[in-house]
């Protein structure tokens, strides 16, 4: 793998310095990525031709062309070969750069991923066989969204624990974080978190679970609202916050953990007090 990446690294100094060609949506199409794929075959030719009659290659066939889409850039490479370089963001700052390489025998053939940097977690064989075949361009897009939405719900992450480590206990996620869960401290309650996203191209969870277990004492509250909170701790039976999971599934996750810490006082106050009347 550290040699594909070394490999890799020089071809893209070549892309630096050949033409750049920005498209646009209207632009990226079936046309455009069948005449990126006629021109390597015919580079693959040409070559194939050249080495078995002894001829130096042409130098206009050495140069390479680019094709930045949004923030992916398509280029050629040997062998008949294409390959697709993923720019990933998070709040504008740019995050990691990925690749995934084509082949395809002759342009008449579908093509194959021969050769990715993408995290191994990622559906990269389903996204191949559901959509190169029949779509190589929605293949590429797809993988754009999986990738960069990917990158979001990681960063996402990042950013709590940078910014409420001191309140968050334990934190756990998948390897894709399309699953995590975490504890929330330093309270009158220990609340729980744990969300869901369905879809691998989701930022925003599908799913959301927020409780709060009462705790065994309780400091800071009045005597009306101790007496309350000893009588839920005996039973520790935990209850919703529906606001809570309401915030999760609507605004990003360092926006909701905001709007959680500053509403949770009254709410477990609000809750400690119906408990209490009944």
């Amino acid at each position: 793998m550290l040699m594909w990446f070394l490999r890799q690294s020089s071809v893209l100094h070549l892309c630096r310095v050949a033409l750049n060609i920005p498209i646009d949506d209207e632009q990226w199409n079936d046309g455009l990525l069948a005449t990126i794929r006629e021109k390597v075959h015919m580079e693959a030719d040409r070559k194939a031709m050249a080495n078995q009659a002894n001829v130096p290659a042409d130098p206009q066939f050495q140069s390479r062309t680019t094709y930045r889409v949004k923030n992916k850039v398509i280029y050629c490479l040997d062998g008949a070969r294409i390959g697709i370089q993923y720019e990933t963001y998070f709040a504008g700052e740019p995050c990691e750069i990925y690749h995934c390489v084509l082949e395809s025998k002759s342009f008449l053939e579908k093509m194959t991923v021969i050769e990715h940097t993408l995290p191994f977690f990622l559906p990269i064989r389903e996204v191949e066989s559901e959509f190169l075949s029949s779509n190589a361009i929605k293949f590429i897009d797809h993988l754009e969204e999986i990738l960069q939405s990917y990158v979001d719900r990681r960063e996402q992450v990042r950013l709590i624990k940078e910014l409420y480590g001191n309140q968050i206990g334990e934190l756990f996620h998948s390897l894709s974080y399309n699953l995590i869960e975490f504890v929330m401290e330093d309270f009158e309650c220990k609340v729980t978190v744990s969300i869901r996203y369905s879809d691998l191209l989701f930022t925003l969870p599908s799913q959301a679970r927020v409780l709060a277990w009462p705790l065994r004492s309780s400091r800071g509250i009045s005597v009306t609202e101790r007496r309350a909170s000893r009588s839920a701790s005996a039973q520790l039976v935990p209850f919703r916050l529906p606001y809570a999971e309401d915030a999760l599934k609507t605004l990003s996750l360092p926006e909701a953990f905001a709007e959680i810490v500053l509403s949770l006082p009254r709410a477990l106050k609000r809750i400690l007090s119906s408990q209490e009347s009944d």
